[in-house]
């Protein structure tokens, strides 16, 4: 009896279940299961890509300054950072040895011009004795040697003094050029060799604004030729350069490129070692330009999905880029104008998938 029970309730659960699957069969499926995508038809449009470096101020022209004699120093009279003039006197040497070597200079010429006066005195007299036929001419003849031997040792005499007074003036270290002290290496009682650099002075004139850039961005110079260049402590102050020097070689430490850019004005408040912005222009190359969600990774490289209107499949595409933006990135290739990109949806997707366009707001 409870056998027959169980069979009586089955069949109207089977019937139940076998009716409620025809219906289902019957019902269209819905949108929502379906893969939808939102698409954007791709078009070339003119992209100029910018370029932002930080930088320094620094001088066009750096003189190092050194002693020209060797000694002791005696005394320093700048520090880093001090204004100096062409002519002011930045240290100096003990001039001991060069003092006394100019006095025993002056010595020797004292000598050597009381030797010629002996001699003039005594070639006078000779040919007076000679005219008046009471010496030989042998002897005329030895006191105008004489006279010319002193004449030439008083000039000899001459220079010598002229150098041990050169010698001595290289006791105090000049930096010739007036500029800013940008580094030092000598103290009081430090002993230098002559051509030893102590100093060296950046000059007042052109600054430059100096970037350490990648090797890569030199590739194509600035459309203008010109870099905008602004003050990172004070974005109003600014002012426009031209590239006036590219190192020739890449930094090994950090795998840069120096390149100087010469201020046509250089406002105050860019003082040497400011910091600086420089932003340069490139010129415009045509790109097709997408946002960011139609970007995807195929096989280890970028890619977009691309549909095909007649099937309505879609079929991934590696592409080139050539600039990422905030919100798009723009591609130099793998896609031509008038071909549609799949922008929304990318993650459901395969090779060969068909898909459904989306509608607006959906």
């Amino acid at each position: 009896m409870f056998g027959s029970f169980l069979k009586s309730c089955a069949l109207p659960a089977a019937l139940a279940l076998a009716l409620a699957g025809a219906a289902s069969a019957a019902e269209p499926v819905p949108l929502l299961a379906q893969t939808l995508v939102r698409t954007q038809v791709a078009a070339e449009t003119a992209v100029a890509s910018e370029a932002i470096f930080t930088g320094d101020i620094q001088a066009q022209a750096q003189t190092t300054v050194s002693f020209r004699t060797s000694g002791k120093i005696a005394e320093r009279r700048v520090e880093v950072g001090d204004h100096v003039t062409a002519d002011q006197v930045l240290a100096l040497l003990d001039p001991q040895e060069q003092r006394a070597n100019l006095a025993n200079a002056e010595a020797v010429l004292t000598s050597a011009e009381a030797q010629a006066t002996q001699a003039r005195l005594t070639y006078e007299r000779q040919k007076s004795l000679l005219a008046s036929g009471f010496t030989t001419r042998s002897t005329y003849d030895n006191a105008e040697q004489q006279l010319r031997v002193s004449q030439a040792a008083v000039e000899s005499a001459k220079a010598a003094l002229g150098t041990a007074r050169e010698q001595f003036s290289y006791t105090e270290l000049r930096a010739g050029v007036a500029g800013i002290v940008l580094s030092r290496s000598l103290e009081t009682g430090q002993v230098v060799q002559a051509g030893q650099s102590v100093l060296t002075v950046a000059q007042d004139g052109p600054r430059d604004a100096v970037f350490n850039v990648y090797e890569a961005l030199l590739a194509g110079p600035p459309a203008s030729g010109t870099v905008d260049v602004t003050l990172q402590a004070n974005p109003d102050i600014r002012t426009v350069g031209t590239v006036r020097e590219i190192a020739p070689s890449v930094d090994p430490a950090s795998g840069t490129v120096r390149v100087k850019v010469g201020l046509k004005e250089t406002p105050q408040a860019m003082s040497l070692g400011a910091v600086v912005i420089g932003r340069g222009r490139f010129a415009e190359r045509k790109a097709v330009v997408l946002p960011w969600s139609a970007l995807y990774r195929w096989r280890g490289q970028p890619a977009i999905w691309v549909r095909d209107p007649a099937t309505s499949t879609v079929e991934p595409r590696v592409v080139a880029i050539e600039r990422y933006a905030p919100d798009t990135v723009a591609l130099k290739a793998g896609v031509k104008p008038g071909e549609e990109v799949v922008i929304a949806g990318i993650q459901f997707l395969r090779p060969g998938l068909m898909v459904t366009l989306a509608e607006a707001g959906r």
